[in-house]
């Protein structure tokens, strides 16, 4: 199943400066061990924002609700989630 996510992250002001480091690279770590795994397709920067646009591909909801509460900044982000269908009119590929 595929899913549009729209991951918009907000860390705290006052966030130790060592433990945002330590989150960013685990997220990191985590996010290329998804993509490597190909469950995790697409991964686009929303242009001036904190923000990014994703699309996964796993074997239901279940699964990508573990794999979003597993990002380590999942707690600071706030997330939308649309299934996405084949269109039509696309070109076969």
């Amino acid at each position: 199943m595929l899913f549009a996510v729209r991951m918009d992250v907000v860390l705290p002001l006052d966030l130790d400066p060592g433990l945002r480091d330590e989150l960013l690279a685990t997220e990191k770590a985590y996010s290329q061990k998804l993509q490597r795994e190909g469950k995790w397709l697409h991964l686009w920067r929303v242009v001036g924002e904190y923000s990014n646009l994703s699309v996964f591909d796993v074997s239901d909801n279940g699964e990508l609700h573990d794999l979003l509460w597993n990002l380590p900044l999942f707690k600071y982000m706030s997330v939308s989630v649309t299934p996405l269908a084949q269109h039509p009119s696309a070109l076969a590929g």
